[in-house]
């Protein structure tokens, strides 16, 4: 007879199966520690890849196609933020700000020092291999 610590063992590895079993379940960050690690860097539009009203970024050493520029967003530790315009020369100029989560949920808080624009809300819908995507609300 199997004893019940034999099944508490496998406990672990059978959610972990299961939870590798659902493909077409988005990985979505939440606001954790860990995988607020995972959306730290540069962030750029990869618009090509928009749909409907969900936004498409890509790491900034991403071979992007030709375009006249890319907006995008530097998320940092420590609560820091920049956001990154078109200028006009077609360069990019930063915005700094600050972002904080939103509780336990995958939102993100921006608020821009320059007080040029009201703050948004940066709504993570998923990352995984390196895309990056969002609402913007």
């Amino acid at each position: 007879m199997l004893k019940p610590s034999f099944f508490l063992r496998l406990l672990p590895f059978s959610l972990l199966l299961a939870a590798a079993c659902q493909p077409n379940k988005p990985a979505v960050v939440t606001s954790s520690p860990a995988s607020m690690k995972q959306l730290e860097g540069t962030w750029l539009s990869s618009r090509e890849e928009d749909h409907g009203d969900t936004l498409v970024y890509r790491p900034n050493t991403y071979k992007f196609p030709p375009a006249r520029g890319r907006t995008g967003f530097a998320i940092k530790p420590f609560g820091r933020f920049e956001q990154f315009d078109i200028a006009p020369t077609d360069g990019l100029t930063g915005r700094e700000g600050t972002w904080t989560a939103d509780g336990n949920s995958s939102r993100l808080l921006i608020h821009l020092a320059d007080g040029q624009m009201p703050n948004y809300t940066l709504e993570i819908i998923s990352l995984k291999k390196k895309v990056l995507q969002l609402r913007r609300r």
